[in-house]
């Protein structure tokens, strides 16, 4: 018996029954019925096709009744035409069409494994194969070939499985070459998942230029940082120096160098690329992107626009809810649009102000539903722990906080608010280095429910009262972006007056000092969460008068135009929304 011949590979193939064609009869008897009518009979035998199939099998065990020798690498393996054509497009064509071979009676089939041929003609009598790792991917493409569009299919999904950073480079790049789109896409997103650990492995260092700049575009990458993405671009470079420094221009293209810190960008990137002359103007618009912040809305490029994974993740904190008052905070992932459960704040607080101090959470002041508040507590992102800092000088709620600046000692300023009895005009700022609160110079005017940002690194207030004659229309939720202020939704009257909510959008543009109408939300309402997620602006829930809302939209700059985000849990208005840094490892 030759190695190819059909009967060798029964043990390790064969996962049907091999009955004869005596021994199916008893069983095919026991199948059959019988159905009359006046004038007629009719049988149906519930296991013909079977006990056909069966015997075709067998006569392809005995190789009987075979119209046709398939040849591969010197393997001859005989088999039936007609079985071929009906599991096979690609025999279909050959043996039904007017190609010469649909004449021929042994058939050569070129730059085909004859192990996987032998495996798939056997497939083509009993439905079964065995997928082994160490030949999945011959059989894949042989599967591919002859158009046995089910084991295809099955093969990518045993491949699915088999992904690891040591593999997945090689399945992307396999499964491209094979044009399995399902499995092509599901091999680069575990890439981009695990790049930290793909590029320790020899598939990555083994890559070809075009094939690591097309890695390099995504914006997927999961990496805590663009340090990351140059670390590895110069681990690949410095794998064969002297034929891959050339690359360097090229690829440097593909590293956001202006979102690296001014350190960095010296002590490594310009040691490292700064004495080639094509790296310098891509350095040069790093420098001029941290001197000259004023200036960044003309620098802005694909090179400026953070990575997904580096953005951080938003934090929707308290606000009102169907409840009267929600305690519990939602955690959403930019990289799986989706939102989960988080902590709950340590005590029951409405009318809060929120501020994020490197990576520690400060919830200032506030109302527990009987009395308004002074006091301040702290979650560390880190360690997800709860502790208590100095309170304010003064109990507010209705407050607006922000932070100035992105120091690990920048201000915290607390601005106006109430008390329970007034409305208040002052401002308190807290100093993280001294760890105590102090009065400043207070506002114009009393006001509470105001919005507060930082831009340019000075405190800006916004409410009704103070920018009508300049405001188009009365808005509530602010946040600064781009080097521009945005206010979201709001009422067309003032607040204590009946008024319809608004999906207006309006930014403003402190160098010309005026106010301009922006694309409309989706659905038009107040007491917005909102904030700076990356470089776009997120809205999170509302109030349109009736209900609370659980609306999750986000603010694209360049096309002018809202998107629609997953939705948080509960429908929430007048919640904190803050961006949190990423993790360094798994909240």
């Amino acid at each position: 018996m030759s190695a190819c011949d059909p009967q060798k590979s029964e043990t390790a193939n064969d996962n049907v029954s091999t009955n004869s064609i005596d021994e199916g009869l008893p069983r095919e008897f026991s199948q059959i019925s019988l159905t009359s009518t006046s004038s007629q009979d009719e049988f149906y035998n519930n296991g013909h096709s079977e006990v056909a199939l069966k015997n075709i099998y067998g006569y392809y065990r005995s190789q009987k009744l075979c119209d046709v020798v398939l040849i591969a690498e010197g393997c001859r393996i005989p088999a039936h035409k007609v079985v071929l054509s009906s599991c096979s497009e690609y025999f279909a064509a050959m043996f039904t069409g007017s190609l010469k071979e649909a004449k021929l009676n042994e058939i050569v089939l070129e730059r085909v494994d004859a192990t996987a041929l032998q495996s798939l003609v056997h497939y083509c009598y009993t439905g079964v194969i065995e997928l082994k790792e160490e030949s999945v991917e011959v059989l894949l493409s042989t599967a591919s070939l002859l158009q046995l569009h089910a084991v295809t299919k099955a093969c990518c999904t045993f491949l699915m499985k088999q992904l690891d950073p040591c593999n997945s480079l090689g399945i992307a790049l396999f499964a491209e070459h094979q044009s399995c789109l399902t499995l092509h896409k599901s091999a680069l997103e575990y890439t981009y998942q695990h790049f930290i650990e793909v590029v320790k492995h020899p598939e990555y260092l083994s890559l070809q230029v075009d094939q690591l700049a097309n890695l390099l575009k995504s914006d997927d990458l999961n990496v805590i940082s663009e340090e990351d993405v140059f670390d590895s671009v110069m681990t690949w470079v410095q794998h064969d120096n002297i034929n891959r420094e050339k690359h360097l221009p090229t690829l440097l293209k593909l590293v956001k160098l202006p979102l690296l810190s001014s350190e960095y960008l010296i002590d490594k990137v310009e040691q490292s690329c700064g004495k080639i002359q094509e790296c310098q103007p891509l350095i040069m618009e790093a420098v001029k992107w941290h001197l000259l912040p004023e200036r960044r809305t003309s620098l802005s490029s694909h090179r400026t626009r953070p990575r997904t994974s580096t953005i951080g993740r938003l934090l929707a904190i308290g606000g009102m809810d169907g409840n009267k008052g929600a305690s519990n905070m939602e955690i959403y992932d930019p990289r799986t649009n989706t939102w989960s459960p988080f902590m709950r704040m340590g005590t029951r607080r409405l009318q809060f102000g929120v501020a994020v101090l490197q990576n520690k959470l400060i919830i200032v002041g506030g109302r527990d539903g009987l009395k308004t508040l002074n006091t301040v507590d702290c979650f560390d992102l880190t360690t997800l722990s709860w502790s208590t800092l100095a309170a304010m000088n003064t109990h507010r709620h209705g407050l607006g906080v922000a932070v100035l600046g992105n120091g690990p000692h920048a201000p915290v300023y607390a601005v106006g608010g109430h008390d329970g009895w007034i409305y208040l005009n002052s401002v308190e700022r807290w100093d993280a280095a001294s760890r105590t609160w102090t009065v400043v110079a207070p506002m114009a005017g009393a006001r509470s429910t105001c919005g507060v940002a930082a831009l340019r690194d000075v405190v800006n207030f916004a409410d009704i009262r103070i920018m009508i004659k300049k405001m188009l229309t009365y808005n509530y939720s602010i946040c600064a972006a781009g080097g521009y202020l945005y206010a979201l939704g709001g009422h067309e009257a003032p607040a204590n007056t009946m008024g319809g909510r608004l999906a207006c959008v309006e930014r403003y543009d402190p160098v010309t000092d005026t106010w301009t109408l922006l694309a409309r939300l989706s659905y038009a309402r107040d007491a917005i969460g909102s904030c700076l997620l990356g470089d776009r602006i997120v809205a999170v829930g509302g109030y349109d008068g009736v209900q609370y809302l659980n609306l999750v939209e986000i603010y694209d700059a360049e096309s002018n135009t809202w998107r629609n985000l997953a939705p948080i849990s509960i429908g929430r208005a007048g919640a904190a929304v803050v961006a949190v840094p990423p993790p360094h490892r798994t909240l």
